[in-house]
């Protein structure tokens, strides 16, 4: 994976400009999601998530989703990804 060297804190813009190819359309991403100004500056969520790991971010994300805690999940940096224990 591309991102292999993007995975620890402070890397969340650089980590997506290098998954989606395109820093201009990592920006648009993280602007919709509400964790970048339009200015390019981030938000207090954006900083919030730019100061997570990759780990943590994909254990947050997979979470959200299952209604869980992050604790409750592995993360696979190899994939980028989280599953339940």
């Amino acid at each position: 994976m591309a991102t292999q060297k993007f995975l620890g804190k402070n890397s969340l813009v650089k980590r997506l400009t290098a998954q989606v190819g395109s820093a201009a359309l990592a920006a648009n991403l993280l602007k919709g999601r509400g964790h970048m100004k339009d200015d390019g500056t981030l938000t207090e969520k954006g900083k919030k998530r730019d100061a997570m790991t990759a780990s943590s971010r994909a254990k947050g994300r997979a979470a959200e989703a299952a209604g869980s805690t992050p604790d409750k999940f592995t993360y696979n940096p190899k994939t980028n990804t989280a599953r339940k224990k």
